[in-house]
């Protein structure tokens, strides 16, 4: 009889159920058990049942090689564990789960945490401590899948944990500005971001909106998947990793819904796709797979019509899921959101906002009406203020913690037609070199190490370099921004932390594509080719500032020779005001701009045979004036030293002397003292004397 039962719980769990009874069709991010579910399509495929369409809607036909026996003891050849064959529950006492299509391979969840007003998790509001729940006890389901091969799943968690590549919220919206401007070759003219409230819960929600070409019902489900980009395929597309929409918005708050049209092409009909990614849902049911319930429809006749991917009973929990744990009350209210947007486009509302250690909203949404900006460590009220003093060095001082000031110079070069609007007002674009003075340009090509893979060895950058206008009022401002792709990955990367003033004042412009960036978008992977680009930057701006250091009120460092050590470089007089494109750099008297390489700058690594000999004896030389200068200064202070120590020798000899000279007084002093005392003792005597003799003399 034991046999008999651990035989049958080896058996392949039911399908689910035939159109008409109710399950909900959902991604689910973990990969389902198909195979194990061959049987019973086979059983109802040969009873003339219809086969069910697949994840995305297409419908195959069935091979019959592909079809698994059953798994039986025998051929496993294990051993089962005690108790492994106890009687299974019916399956009518299991509850079903609303979010995942293999309920009935699954035990029952667990019961749901305590739900604040809000709708959120217990009272964790903060990012960094998101992740810290219990999931289910037990871990799940793990049964066989696929030929016997296990799949890995994708918990819950690993929403947080992925979003935490970014320390730095700012730039997890650069990730979604990222999506919208890839969208600039389908069309799109604009993205929008903008604060809307949330009637149904009464708090802030942040909205991203653009008018590219959208994603029909497939795209949707690859961008609510981890890792497919098409983009890394494509040129001038910033997107590669097929990461970013997922980081960026569990990043910014706890739960995203995204509406999206896109227009019929190829003979396809026009669609219009929601998809609702909430850890707030997966957290509160106990989900131990992400699983995201989405809603497609097509416009068939000029009208809009539902796309049933299974069942009707499916589409209706799918509506039930989504209003339930979004922040709008009915399917018309969601269809609402589409009567907002043009015949293509993508809305993305990101809900339940992380707060900080305050229990206030880490976006600060009151300090400027038109900005948003972060409260906490990376804004400084000194900087602040130095920012309205010193115009010219505003980005650097305000990037941090403003998304309009870093929005600004996110990118290199923008479309002309293509408009960054921040809770209605326009993003103007910003060059910084438009905030230097004193400009040079020096073209670098970078060197490959042996174990480099090179994709194209005729790479280069060109380098400009500067001083910030405001160098003057000796502003600790430098560093250098540096792009990929158009893209800003480091911005104002301080590379040289010299002592002292040396290096202050000193900006410089770079796109490095040779270089690739981490995931997320915010530095380079530590490569052999960046550490020589961050070396030669370090020499290029000493050698800059020790030539013209002297020009905005320092000590010169060294004698000012005929020309500059760049050789042949671009370079524009202190007082000039000339603009700068996007795309390049403006020289006097001409409209022509210096693309991607200048025809009188350096060539290998920035310099020639001979500039590179005359930059070694000239660092030779200024390392011999320092040690010379450190020699005198040891000298001098040797000198204070002596001249100190015979201070002192000549004020302990003085102390010494007033102190014998007390001496001495004290001791005569004494002696003057006791000679007084002896000779009032002896003055005493004699007037007793004198009264005694007195006395005998009356009596006679």
């Amino acid at each position: 009889m034991d046999n008999d039962v651990k035989q049958e719980n080896l058996q392949t769990p039911p399908l689910p159920p035939l159109p008409g009874e109710e399950t909900v069709t959902l991604i689910d991010l973990c990969t389902s058990d198909d195979s194990d579910l061959e049987q019973d399509v086979q059983r109802r495929y040969n009873s003339g049942a219809k086969r069910p369409r697949d994840t995305f809607g297409s419908s195959s036909e069935l091979n019959m090689d592909n079809v698994k026996k059953p798994t039986v003891v025998d051929e496993l050849k294990v051993v089962l564990p005690e108790a492994f064959g106890q009687t299974i529950p019916p399956s009518h006492n299991i509850p079903a789960d609303p979010c995942n299509v293999f309920t009935s391979m699954q035990p029952p969840p667990p019961p749901r945490p305590d739900m604040s007003s809000s709708g959120r998790v217990g009272s964790c509001k903060q990012f960094w401590k998101a992740g810290d729940y219990e999931g289910t006890p037990g871990g799940g389901n793990w049964d066989l899948s696929s030929g016997g091969f296990d799949h890995v799943r994708v918990h819950p968690k690993f929403l947080h944990s992925n979003a935490t590549s970014h320390k730095w919220a700012l730039g997890a919206f650069a990730e979604l500005l990222d999506n919208a401007l890839d969208e600039v070759a389908s069309g799109a003219t604009y993205v929008n971001v903008d604060m809307l409230e949330n009637k149904k819960e009464g708090n802030r929600m942040l909205l991203i909106e653009d008018n590219g070409g959208g994603m029909d019902p497939e795209k949707m489900r690859q961008c609510m998947s981890l890792g497919y980009s098409a983009k890394s395929k494509l040129a001038n597309t910033i997107g590669q990793y097929g990461n970013g929409f997922k980081t960026s918005t569990m990043r910014l708050g706890a739960d995203v819904i995204v509406f999206s049209r896109c227009s019929g092409k190829d003979g396809k009909c026009s669609t219009q796709s929601i998809g609702l990614l909430s850890y707030t849902f997966l957290r509160s049911t106990g989900k131990e797979d992400i699983v995201v319930p989405m809603l497609d429809y097509e416009r068939r006749d000029n009208e809009w019509s539902k796309l049933v991917r299974s069942s009707l009973s499916d589409w209706d929990k799918n509506v039930k899921t989504i209003i339930q744990w979004s922040p709008f009350s009915s399917e018309e209210d969601l269809l609402r959101q589409f009567t907002l947007m043009n015949d293509h486009g993508t809305r993305i509302i990101i809900y339940n906002l992380w707060e900080d250690d305050q229990g206030m909203l880490e976006l600060d949404f009151d300090a400027d009406p038109h900005d948003i900006q972060l409260r906490g460590v990376n804004r400084d009220e000194k900087n602040i203020k130095m920012a309205a003093q010193f115009p010219n060095s505003r980005h650097f001082l305000t990037y941090k913690h403003s998304l309009r000031s870093y929005a600004s110079i996110l990118y290199l070069r923008i479309p002309p037609s293509f408009r960054i609007i921040l809770r209605g007002s326009d993003v103007e674009h910003h060059n910084v070199v438009n905030d230097m003075m004193q400009t040079e340009q020096i073209t670098y090509r970078p060197q490959y190490g042996a174990d480099s893979y090179v994709k194209d060895s005729n790479m280069s950058a060109v380098v400009v370099l500067g001083f910030v206008k405001d160098a003057k009022h000796h502003v600790d401002v430098q560093g250098f921004n540096v792009y990929h792709k158009n893209r800003l990955i480091k911005p104002f990367w301080r590379i040289w932390n010299a002592t002292g003033s040396d290096g202050r004042g000193v900006i410089g412009v770079l796109e490095a594509n040779f270089v690739e960036p981490a995931h997320d978008k915010q530095g380079f992977e530590r490569t052999t080719v960046l550490s020589r680009l961050e070396t030669r930057l370090i020499q290029m701006q000493k050698i800059y500032w020790s030539t013209n250091c002297h020009k905005i009120g320092y000590a010169p460092r060294r004698h000012p020779k005929a020309g500059n050590d760049y050789g042949h470089t671009n370079t524009s007089p202190e007082n000039d005001h000339e603009e700068y494109s996007p795309s390049g750099v403006k020289t006097r008297g001409s409209d022509k701009f210096y693309q991607s390489s200048y025809p009188n700058h350096r060539g290998d690594n920035g310099v020639s045979g001979k500039d590179s000999s005359m930059y070694l004896q000239e660092e030779l030389r200024r390392e011999r004036e320092r040690s010379k200068a450190l020699e005198a200064e040891v000298e001098l202070a040797r000198q204070k030293i002596e001249e100190m120590s015979k201070e002192q020798e000549n004020l302990i000899e003085i102390f010494t002397e007033e102190r014998d000279r007390r001496d001495v007084e004290e001791e005569s002093l004494r002696n003057k003292l006791e000679e007084a005392s002896n000779t009032i003792e002896e003055l005493l005597n004699k007037i007793k004397n004198l009264e005694g003799s007195k006395g005998s003399s009356w009596r006679r």
